[in-house]
């Protein structure tokens, strides 16, 4: 049984809309009474996020919110590792600052491993029937290229590798030596999860609400060459 599920949003420059999503969180009510611990790590953001992130907690002294910030900008992967190992819940979940993911759907996640079959649960952005906001066809392909690729070195079956809802088992992934500091993570987390012994991994649709670089998407093409670098490194030579 699960008493607590832990949520790490790593934020950088999120100030504007940082307190939309923890609104959301907020307003979720877990299946079977399960507790939230909010993790919130500011990756050394350069506008009022940290001000943003004070003020929310001052004014919500009912949610369990740990506040966590870097010193120096290291990105997004070295914001997840540090969350990852502050974790006290059973299971954590990954939740993005932006609004592009709805956290309503932890419950989603969720059902797979309290029903007793799954460690860790990946949400798919390109399963069932939810909303899904039409953006870029490059970026479609290019995902659905870096999921093919991962699949062939953890061989599994994945739709949607690099999305941010991941729900893992936390002692499953604190185990793990994740060294990917930006957007090399998902990869990494994908390769390395996949060779724990015994581990069982489901996949869940969800929906998508994503935003253009105008309205804030910070990956680019760059990452993509880096998630392949990454799938080589970690998959095909087994770096540790």
């Amino acid at each position: 049984m699960i008493s607590k599920l832990s949520i790490v949003i790593p934020a950088y420059n999120e100030g504007r809309t940082i307190h939309l999503i923890l609104d959301k969180v907020k307003a979720v009510h877990l299946l079977h009474d399960i507790t939230k611990e909010i993790i919130i790590v500011n990756d050394c953001s350069s506008d009022n996020t940290e001000q943003a992130i004070q003020a929310y907690i001052a004014a919500n002294p009912e949610m369990n919110i740990q506040y966590l910030k870097h010193e120096v900008n290291q990105g997004k992967g070295a914001a997840l590792h540090t969350g990852i190992s502050h974790a006290t819940g059973e299971y954590l979940v990954i939740q993005d600052a932006d609004l592009e993911y709805d956290p309503d759907e932890y419950n989603y996640l969720l059902k797979p491993i309290l029903k007793g079959f799954a460690d860790v649960v990946f949400g798919s952005r390109f399963m069932g029937g939810s909303p899904h906001r039409v953006l870029f066809f490059w970026h479609t392909i290019g995902n659905k290229f870096l999921t093919t690729l991962s699949n062939m070195y953890s061989n599994l079956n994945l739709t949607d590798m690099e999305t941010c809802y991941k729900m893992f088992n936390t002692q499953m992934v604190q185990s793990l030596q994740l060294r990917e500091k930006r957007f090399g993570f998902e990869p990494e987390v994908t390769v390395k999860i996949s060779r724990i012994p015994n581990v069982r991994i489901y996949e869940v649709g969800i929906s998508y609400y994503g935003r253009t670089y105008a309205e804030g998407k910070k990956i680019g093409w760059r990452d993509g060459f880096r998630a392949i670098y990454c799938i080589l490194k970690y998959g095909l030579f087994n770096a540790k």
